[in-house]
């Protein structure tokens, strides 16, 4: 049976005989008996094995290593250890022998080193708990949209369009680049035109939405950026709703009642990796989550927030303006200014992408980002633009390709509507709801510059 069904009631187990399949995680051999630290995955606990010298097989259990797989069955009893149960093994088997270079030995690892055995990282208790976190997470946001009637739509990874504007892009062709000389002919390429990994699944999510109200994509996007901060990696998953019908506050209303049912499933379905993240990794992690699902989160204009940092009898490392972006020291006092998370709307034009919706006064568009205690800004959204003609407008501005984004423009034209939606990155989210502060171990095999290893 699985860990994870025998911890569910272990005192009904108590003077029964079950079988387990699964790891060596550290093995005490006595004389006459000994102990092996066991764990089969399913379970953020260890099963204690406990095994003497009237098994037959007694010398061959002792020669076992970490790292072996075995199967054992055995009695489950009250345990005079650290734990409340454990099992009187009546046998136990070798599965899968494991030599002694065994690189996961039962020691303290450093996150660098674990990062260059990725393979076998999933096999520490960090990351068996960081892992099954992500897997509890991503299950909760597709239950909470499909509750809600959203589809589920799989945005097309390979694309010709650029949702931001940034250009860092990684380029998708078949031609010979080694023999192009700096001339590229892209009406010769695979897709006749020039063809991305794309940055976001925004655009045609919203195509979706203007045909079902309700909509969400949830899955890998790609950025070319050179950048080896702890919040960066080239690849990265994305949940983006688009939801027709909705303004700004109604999309803030979403973002506030998805992120806080996100917390709570995983704290409700996760209560031992959370206390061993908020044990060993970031202390009153707990308490921080818990406050989140049950806090008022404010709602303020962008402008405001640049007066509140004006205001404050703070040396600032950069200097707060209007106008401009805010950097995590801002997020950082905004957030304990308020003393909870912060919805600043209203951003400046100028520093926000051509599809939002253009405010009244000219200046500003209806765009929010939610900044959070302790981790900044963790979703950024905004209402798209509707008016066709305002759209087309702002493209000129930019000097933008409208010939590519047709499609898009067309929206406008064939019964668009009012509507919205949002981003968020999965891993910034993992990130705030385990503790565990660089992106690279929060992915199981993270893409960033340099590193492409499996």
């Amino acid at each position: 049976m699985d860990l994870r069904d025998l911890f569910k009631n272990i005192s009904a187990y108590e003077n029964k005989e079950v079988t387990v399949e699964g790891w060596i995680r550290n093995h005490r051999d006595q004389k006459t008996f000994g102990f092996i630290d066991f764990s089969d995955g399913t379970h953020q606990d260890h099963l204690q094995i406990v095994y003497s010298d009237t098994l037959a097989n007694f010398k061959d259990i002792q020669k076992l290593l970490v790292g072996c797989a075995i199967r054992a069955t055995g009695v489950i009893v009250k345990s005079n250890g650290n734990q409340a149960y454990e099992m009187q093994a009546k046998s136990i088997t070798l599965l899968g022998n494991c030599p002694e270079d065994f690189p996961i030995q039962p020691k303290r690892h450093t996150k660098e080193f674990l990062r260059e055995v990725a393979y076998l990282r999933p096999r520490t208790n960090l990351f068996q708990a960081v892992f099954r976190v992500r897997s509890i997470a991503a299950y909760a946001i597709h239950k909470y949209f499909q509750e809600r009637g959203y589809v589920y739509f799989h945005a097309p990874l390979i694309t010709a369009s650029d949702c931001e504007g940034a250009g860092e892009m990684f380029q998708v062709t078949t031609l010979p680049l080694d023999k192009l000389n700096g001339k590229v002919d892209y009406s010769k390429d695979f897709f006749g035109r020039m063809a991305n990994l794309t940055v976001s699944g925004q655009l045609e999510a919203e195509t979706f939405a203007l045909a079902y109200k309700k909509t969400y994509t949830f899955g890998p996007t790609f950025r070319a950026e050179n950048s080896n901060t702890k919040t960066h990696a080239n690849e990265f998953w994305m949940i983006e709703p688009e939801i027709a019908f909705c303004d700004l506050d109604g999309d803030m209303d979403i973002m506030e009642d998805m992120l806080k049912y996100v917390i709570k499933y995983v704290l409700d379905n996760c209560p031992s990796e959370i206390n061993f993240f908020d044990n060993y990794v970031e202390k009153g992690l707990k308490n921080k989550l818990e406050t989140l699902i049950t806090s008022k989160f404010t709602r303020i204009d962008h402008e405001e927030v640049i007066k509140i940092l004006k205001e404050a009898d703070v040396k600032w490392e950069f200097t707060p303006e209007y106008g401009e972006d805010i950097q995590k020291e801002h997020e950082k006092y905004i957030t304990e200014y308020f003393n909870g998370p912060v919805f600043i709307k209203n951003w400046p034009k100028d520093i926000k992408a051509f599809y939002m919706k253009q405010n009244p006064d000219g200046k500003t568009v209806a765009a929010v980002d939610l900044e959070v205690p302790g981790a900044g800004e963790l979703m950024g959204g905004s209402q798209r633009e509707e008016d066709y003609q305002k759209l087309v407008n702002r493209m000129d501005e930019l000097k933008m390709d409208k010939s590519s984004l047709d499609w898009y423009l067309n929206l406008r034209r064939y019964g668009g509507c009012v509507h919205s939606g949002f981003g968020m990155g999965f891993e910034r989210l993992l990130i705030y709801i385990t503790g565990v502060d660089n992106i690279r171990d929060v992915i199981p095999y993270p893409r960033t510059p340099g590193n492409c290893d499996y």
